[in-house]
């Protein structure tokens, strides 16, 4: 399988497939595909235990039941897939027993040998207070799955001992083989008025992690917050237009 990711922050994922490859995507999120690429959309996770488990498990980790999967009917065929607001994909090769963890939500498509799972965080703390919640979509097997996520990645690859604190929600995704953790920032006083919350997400290596520098929670309370200044009865109209537009788009989930 080929491909190329286009694009700056509305990026899309070009897929070429040849006669015999597949590739299967998180419902609704194909843009094109050429005449020649045959679609069908099937129960989720056959993968995961039989079919209606394998689909209540993608339903527990955010996306649907169901995924279409795509095949090359006849000679070179190309299909294209995007997320679902402005971000970045990323392509995740799982080969080599490189398992890799994601926020709820990131999946966009994989090679059909890459199996969808769940994985549950192992800390109380982690699960309540990490930003992600108890839920992480694991991706496993051999080949490449692409994610999606929101503003732009920053990219660690993190040594032996080596750590970073992240802002809760930011993360991306993360080999399995680092360790995942949510640690009290420390002092009242930077708590409550530093602005980043009670909490920071600890990783700890070995292992490759993604961040995101904008989440769709920060997106929605900037947009709110535009849509609540002053600025004349014109400017509150267009504000709370584009507010409540957007907002509608985004719909309630991170």
């Amino acid at each position: 399988m080929e491909y190329r990711i286009e694009g700056d922050n509305l990026q899309i994922v070009r897929v070429t497939l040849r006669p015999g490859e597949e590739i299967y995507a998180e419902a609704g999120k194909m843009v094109y595909k050429t005449f020649n690429i045959s679609m069908e959309t099937k129960m989720a996770g056959e993968s995961l235990g039989g079919k209606l488990l394998g689909a209540l498990k993608r339903k527990v980790a955010g996306e649907s039941f169901f995924t279409t999967h795509f095949t090359s009917s006849e000679g070179i065929g190309e299909v294209g897939f995007a997320g679902d607001f402005p971000g970045r994909l990323e392509a995740i090769d799982v080969s080599g027993g490189k398992n890799f963890l994601a926020q709820r939500d990131a999946f966009i498509c994989a090679q059909q040998s890459v199996e969808f799972s769940i994985a549950f965080q192992k800390r109380i703390g982690a699960g309540l207070f990490g930003g992600e919640g108890f839920i992480l979509e694991k991706f496993s097997g051999d080949g490449i799955v692409f994610i999606h996520a929101g503003g732009d990645f920053v990219t660690f690859e993190l040594k032996e001992g080596q750590g970073i604190q992240v802002d809760t929600g930011c993360i991306v995704g993360f080999e399995e083989t680092v360790d995942y953790d949510v640690e009290f920032v420390g002092g009242i006083k930077t708590a409550l008025f530093g602005g980043e919350g009670l909490f920071l997400t600890t990783l700890k290596g070995p292992g490759r992690v993604i961040l995101q520098t904008m989440t769709l929670s920060k997106l929605r309370r900037e947009l709110g917050a535009m849509s609540g200044r002053s600025g004349g009865e014109h400017h509150a109209d267009i504000g709370g237009g584009l507010g409540s537009l957007v907002g509608s788009f985004l719909g309630s989930d991170d």
